[in-house]
């Protein structure tokens, strides 16, 4: 499953290196080329809520088989594409089958081992999730300059056929099945509110956030969005199971991930920006900039994992949040002469803070749920970091895009016969990058206040769930009317 999962993430991000040669391959705009990634996060986002259902509705090997299947159908309809709706007809069906993978998989873990176990059990997981982005640009840079885009592609489909295979061979059953009805409003409720917000966020970066469409788009999946909580809270067998949020530790450890995927996902778009733009490195340059980091964070997600089990995720959060914070800081003060050595020394530091927090952050929240909303807290954490991520980048692309406009008008009105309009807008970028780091410097402190409160708790007993569940019956049943 490790492996599946791996695979899954390796897709997600080795298409944004081969975008340019799509682009003229297909005599398409970079806006439609866009859509091989946009479309994918966009399935995903709106597939992973629906999980919860899926896993109680189906086994442990049926789930995995399945989507597995589905993501080796997609494959192949992306290696044989000959025109651009078939490629992303290719991509889409390998997102259905990838957004069920990994909430699967770290809902398998907490119900195999015991919270004091799993931290060891989710860094194993981490490490293989962080590999798969941090060789993924760079692998895909390397073949995007020797062979065709389409040999990803065809890579791809030996591996899924040897998981699948394996799986079949070795996987077994962990999960309970309660053959659960499905709820078609909320499943309508959710594609709707959750489609329309992740898409208005992706546009923001292209339309600016006055555009109508972008506007549209939130408002409509805000209003959705609402519909569903209530949905949720009204029903007596969520799809998504909100209860979750009652539990004080899962509830603070998700914010506090809302911050940290912010921060890193933000810095995955700021830093490849500012090399390949302001200073003119190539992108197989910026990805190997960031290559070193990536491993790293992967290498300790296992280290950060046993230390949780251990000592519990207070002093993990607060020491690694420190470290994002002192090593962001050294990226608000970049310009055109910052040594690459530099930044890939500052760049690392922040993926090992990184790696202190997400997992084990994680884990802590997820340790306190009882076993019965295992598979509605993995839904909802994996749901929620798909939303802080989009709303993120378009959050900070859009700032450090408005302030590049007001460093240039600055910069013109004050400018002498010397300084030319190429330089300006350069020197402008790059203030404008500073400025939207320092945003992040001060989401990472908010995470590093929210830290402070973390406490070390067990496990929710299934009594409390129920009895939580039956006054909340009793409620409805007494509004109703004879």
């Amino acid at each position: 499953m490790i492996l599946g999962a791996f695979l899954a993430t390796l897709n997600q991000t080795i298409m944004s290196v081969a975008l340019p040669s799509l682009m003229i391959d297909f005599n398409i705009s970079a806006s439609t080329a866009q859509w091989l990634t946009t479309g994918y996060m966009l399935v995903n986002g709106v597939l992973i809520p629906i999980t919860a259902f899926l896993m109680h509705r189906f086994t442990t090997r049926e789930l995995f088989q399945s989507s597995m299947i589905i993501f080796l159908i997609g494959t192949v309809f992306s290696a044989l594409a000959g025109n651009f709706p078939v490629l992303l007809t290719g991509r889409l069906i390998q997102a259905v089958g990838a957004g069920i993978i990994m909430p699967l998989l770290m809902n398998v873990i907490l119900t195999l081992y015991p919270p004091e176990k799993r931290g060891v059990a989710m860094g194993t997981v981490g490490l293989a999730v962080i590999f798969a982005p941090a060789i993924g640009p760079t692998l895909a840079g390397y073949i995007m300059e020797h062979y065709s885009w389409k040999s990803m592609f065809y890579g791809m489909i030996p591996l899924t056929v040897v998981i699948i295979i394996s799986a079949f061979i070795y996987l077994k059953n962990v999960s309970k099945r309660s053959y659960p009805k499905i709820d078609i409003l909320s499943v309508i409720l959710s594609t709707i509110g959750f489609g329309a917000m992740l898409y208005g966020f992706s546009q923001v970066g292209v339309h600016g956030w006055s555009s109508t469409e972008v506007l549209f788009s939130l408002g409509g999946g805000v209003v959705a969005l609402v519909l569903f909580v209530w949905k949720q809270l009204a029903s007596q067998n969520p799809l998504l199971d909100l209860r979750a949020f009652k539990y004080s530790m899962f509830s603070l450890t998700t914010v506090i991930n809302i911050a940290v995927t912010i921060a890193m996902y933000a810095d995955m778009i700021l830093l490849p920006l500012y090399l390949q733009n302001a200073r003119g490195y190539t992108a197989m340059e910026s990805g190997l900039l960031l290559l070193p980091g990536s491993l790293v964070m992967g290498l300790l997600m296992p280290v950060t994992g046993k230390l949780f089990d251990r000592f519990g995720a207070k002093w993990l959060a607060i020491i690694g949040m420190l470290i994002m914070i002192g090593t962001t800081l050294s990226f608000t003060t970049l310009t055109d002469s910052t040594g690459y050595l530099f930044m890939v020394l500052m760049s690392t530091g922040r993926r090992i803070g990184m790696a202190m927090i997400l997992m084990p952050i994680q884990t802590a929240g997820l340790n306190q749920l009882p076993a019965k909303l295992n598979a509605h807290g993995t839904a909802i954490s994996n749901t929620v970091k798909q939303v802080a991520g989009a709303v993120g980048t378009s959050l900070l692309v859009s700032i450090m895009t408005n302030s590049t406009t007001a460093h240039i008008q600055s910069m013109a009105a004050n400018a002498t016969g010397n300084v030319t309009q190429e330089h300006m807008l350069m020197e402008a970028s790059i203030q404008g990058i500073n400025d939207a780091y320092i945003v992040i410097v001060g989401i990472c402190i908010v995470g590093l206040l929210l830290s402070l409160f973390i406490k070390k708790v067990g496990q929710a007993s299934e009594a409390q769930h129920v009895t939580s569940s039956a006054k909340k019956i009793i409620k409805i049943q007494a509004k109703t009317p004879n």
